[in-house]
């Protein structure tokens, strides 16, 4: 049995307030914002919060996909867009469970290798068991658990879900 720690009525109106953070955030930029996402539950919710903030603001929004493994995460990461299509922008790099920092930072730093305008990152769950030096500056919620508990993060039939396992 799935503890659902957050149903997709919840995840869509997180989903919709992070929009209106980054809007506050990035209302006095005139260029682009690209919202990256690390596949694959972290650029479904980047592509969604990308939607969002285009209902909601006049931000010319870019959408970005981060490929990494996350078991190996000295490996090369691969994004769909080439450098020039990020550097000096504002960027906010999304993921979805938010647990050591370790998959955040090794993206952060992937970023961090060009110059960007303001650098900014966003979860649904934060978990608090960081090993790294990461925060998110948008999350959904806060979640303190045993080290041992999984949070994940899936897209069902009837919607996205985060549960307990």
């Amino acid at each position: 049995m799935q503890n659902i720690i957050l149903n997709t009525i919840q995840i869509e109106a997180i989903i919709q307030r992070i929009a209106y953070q980054i809007y506050e955030t990035f209302v006095n930029e005139n260029e682009e914002v690209v919202i990256a996402g690390i596949a694959s539950g972290g650029y479904w919710l980047a592509e969604n919060i990308a939607k969002e903030v285009q209902k909601i603001s006049p931000l010319k929004v870019q959408l970005c996909e981060v490929k990494m493994n996350k078991k190996d995460v000295f490996a090369p990461i691969e994004t769909n867009l080439d450098t020039e299509g990020y550097a000096n922008k504002c960027l906010v790099l999304v993921d979805d469970v938010l647990n050591t920092g370790q998959t955040l930072i090794y993206a952060i730093q992937h970023f961090l290798q060009v110059p960007t305008k303001k650098f900014k990152t966003a979860v649904l769950v934060d978990r608090n068991h960081k090993k790294y030096p990461v925060k998110a500056d948008f999350k959904g919620i806060s979640l303190s658990t045993s080290s041992h508990e999984k949070v994940l993060f899936a897209i069902t039939p009837n919607g996205p879900i985060a549960y307990l396992d």
